[in-house]
């Protein structure tokens, strides 16, 4: 059956009070099957930029719970920033990923403006391809006037009547809620103080000035330097490097160059990579010769279980510190399930904060695990490599033992960092036995077992790489780590083991 995804990165106007980016955070990690990939908060700007992917229904659940919260915190008559804004929660818009269309979108953020009208009572716009009416398409004619503007004419104009909800602004404005393809929010940084260079910049290179198509750009000040600000809402039709070659053009002819950029949220891979190819003036170029896809094309098509089949196989890697890595990935999921079994539950409520939290951690810790998998592999693949270097001569010899070394440390460090955070995982796993689902509890009891065993099997793959080297400090301070990493888990065992047999009889 396919799975459909979808991408959503909503807009809130508020950087500069972590305690409401974190509550509004938590609000959107609330809901099982969503995965926060990404947040930018801009303190000039006044503005949170928060990318989340996932199941269709439980991404549009989890930015309801977030709009919900910023209007409960966020103050548009109080706010101030460079970036234009109507809402609290300013624009949210949805962008169609794997096994979903368009139209699914269009039909999400219709569902979702409804729903944030009738229940929340604020206004709501549509745009882009969810829009209603053809002059709503493009935010800025939504956004036209910021919200001051907007609090002025919302009840006497007809042509600014929201799509859902009342035709009345209330301290946490309208939300613009739409469905689009991927874009590029990206700014360029001036080497000068002078916003009016910025805004004859942002002037020649958008569509809406005669610039290039599908490039929105604005000119502003942030801190003490002038910034082009732009949205590519399509990267094939203008890349990055067409803007950039732009942008630098017309600084020097203003008498001054770009100092920096920088990116908002995620980007896609294609858009980057075109940068790339045009920079480089690549010929030929097919995106399967990036390692990367060749890499993730060969898994997809091999079946769920090719690690162990990979693992049973006669090839030396994947080894002892890939199902090291493994085995520390399987506990942090365990104790992502565990969290999850609790939150939500009104006998739990006390400690739904702390599930959230603990939550988020297994959630990172199972993704550096996972990569760890490939990692040691690699790592030990290097050394085999620095193995076969040649040796012929005394400067081939002295090279060949500094890149052996050198590789073997490499090789030492990634099954200390698993260890290390099998470490953590131990720790998530009591706080969930004292805490968590006492019907879970069998499961945070597996997860520690899980991260036990990946810390046992990790630590003898640091030994026995620490065996082969000769740089004393590196021994030194590796083999303090690996020791105080143990020390603390054989502290944890103790304590999980105490818990579990004192909650087993509740």
């Amino acid at each position: 059956m396919p799975n459909p995804l979808i991408e959503c990165i909503p807009n809130f106007s508020e950087a500069r009070r972590p305690e409401v980016v974190d509550a509004i955070l938590q609000a959107i990690t609330s809901v099982t099957g969503v995965s926060l990939l990404d947040w930018h908060a801009d303190t000039d700007h006044n503005r949170t930029v928060v990318t989340v992917a996932g199941a269709p229904d439980a991404v549009s659940e989890s930015v309801f719970r977030a709009i919900q919260k910023a209007a409960q915190s966020i103050d548009l008559g109080q706010h101030t920033g460079a970036h234009p804004r109507i809402g609290a929660t300013d624009v949210v818009p949805f962008v169609p990923l794997a096994e979903t269309s368009m139209e699914a979108c269009v039909n999400l953020a219709r569902h979702l403006g409804e729903r944030v009208g009738r229940e929340l009572g604020l206004p709501v716009y549509l745009y882009e391809a969810a829009a209603t009416r053809p002059e709503r398409r493009n935010l800025e004619d939504i956004r036209r006037g910021q919200y001051e503007g907007l609090r002025s004419e919302i009840e006497s104009d007809p042509a600014r009547k929201p799509d859902y909800g009342p035709a009345r602004l209330g301290p946490a404005g309208a939300t613009v809620i739409g469905a689009r393809p991927p874009l590029v929010a990206f700014n360029v940084y001036l080497a000068t103080g002078d916003v009016m260079v910025a805004k004859t910049i942002a002037k020649s290179i958008r569509q809406s000035s005669g610039g290039f198509p599908c490039v929105k750009a604005l000119g502003m000040m942030v801190e003490s330097r002038a910034q082009v600000s732009m949205n590519l809402t399509d990267f094939r039709q203008t890349s990055l490097r067409q803007v950039v070659d732009a942008i630098r053009r017309e600084a020097g002819r203003l008498g001054t160059s770009i100092h920096h950029s920088e990116l908002v949220g995620l980007i896609p891979q294609e858009a980057l990579t075109a940068a790339a190819v045009d920079t480089l003036e690549l010929a030929g170029f097919q995106p399967e010769q990036i390692l990367e896809n060749r890499l993730f094309t060969a898994r997809e098509s091999q079946g769920k279980d090719d690690f162990l089949e990979a693992l049973a196989s006669d090839s030396p890697t994947p080894g002892g510190g890939s199902a090291a890595a493994y085995s520390g990935a399987m506990a942090a999921a365990l104790a992502a399930m565990v969290a999850r079994l609790t939150i939500g539950k009104k006998k739990y409520a006390a400690v739904e904060a702390q599930m959230k939290e603990i939550l988020a951690q297994a959630e990172r810790l199972r993704g550096e695990l996972s990569q760890a998998v490939e990692e040691d592999a690699t790592a030990f693949d290097r050394v085999m490599a620095a193995f076969k270097l040649p040796r012929e001569t005394a400067a081939e010899q002295e090279a060949r033992d500094l890149a052996i070394e050198t590789a073997t440390q490499q090789a030492a460090l990634v099954p200390l960092k698993v260890a290390q955070n099998a470490v953590m995982v131990l720790a998530l796993a009591e706080r969930l036995a004292a805490l968590g689902n006492l019907n879970a509890i069998t499961d945070a009891g597996s997860s520690a077992a899980l991260a036990r065993a990946s810390l046992a099997a990790a630590a003898l793959n640091v030994r026995t790489n620490l065996a082969n080297l000769h740089e004393r400090a590196f021994l030194d301070k590796t083999g303090e780590q690996l020791n105080t990493a143990e020390g603390r888990a054989s502290q944890l065992e103790h304590e999980i083991q105490k818990i579990l047999q004192g909650r087993a009889h509740l």
